[in-house]
Formats: C-alpha cells, sequence, structure tokens
C-alpha cells in the first residue's frame, strides 16, 4: 500500500487536527495543498480531494492503534470530538472518531493475549 488520504477542504486546520489532537508525526511531503503523516511503515494523506471526485468529508479507510481505546476516547470528548462509544469485540477494542471535516476514522486497542 503506497498510503491512505482522507479529502479535507481546509488542509491547514485538518493538518493542526491530526498533528496537535491526534498525535500524528509530520513526513516529508508538508504543504498548503498537500501533508503527509508517518505512521510506522505507513503513510496517511489529507488533501483537497475535490478536483478527483473525492468529496471532503466522505472518507472511512484508517484507524490508528492506541494504547487505551477508553482513555483516548474520553480525551477526545473532552476536547469537543465526536467518538462513539467503545466497541467490545473478541479480539480489540475500537471506537470511531470525526474529524472537524466529518470524515471518519478508527481507533484501536489489540486485547492482550
Amino acid at each position: 500500500m503506497a498510503f491512505v488520504a482522507y479529502s479535507v477542504r481546509d488542509v491547514p486546520k485538518a493538518r493542526e487536527f491530526y498533528r496537535d489532537v491526534m498525535g500524528l508525526t509530520e513526513g516529508e511531503s508538508v504543504g498548503d495543498h498537500w501533508v503527509e503523516f508517518q505512521i510506522g511503515a505507513a503513510t496517511f494523506g489529507i488533501g483537497n480531494g475535490e478536483p478527483l471526485g473525492i468529496p471532503p468529508g466522505s472518507s472511512f479507510a484508517a484507524t490508528f492503534e492506541v494504547d487505551d481505546v477508553a482513555a483516548e476516547r474520553e480525551r477526545l470528548l473532552g476536547r469537543g470530538i465526536a467518538v462513539t462509544d467503545v466497541n467490545d469485540f473478541p479480539n480489540c477494542y475500537s471506537a470511531f472518531v470525526t474529524d472537524p471535516e466529518g470524515n471518519r476514522f478508527g481507533i484501536h486497542q489489540l486485547k492482550s493475549k
């Protein structure tokens, strides 16, 4: 996989959200129209996809691993971010977050074996 990307209208605002709120580390390609974040060996990008036929706020593909889903959910709720309840699956916990543009992503925690 080359990267996962979300379409946003306001790239600087989305950059701030994913960098400052979600704690992602910016990669090498950062600008006013496209920003990449490095997550391990993967790349997560944000940019305005409208010219490509990808409406902002329509993405749902990324899920970020966290140490404690419940604690991360509470932290995000405390910042006024929309987050679902935590789901309890056989091998993991997850919740779903909506970014300021309306894109949704997951936060995920594997259960210990």
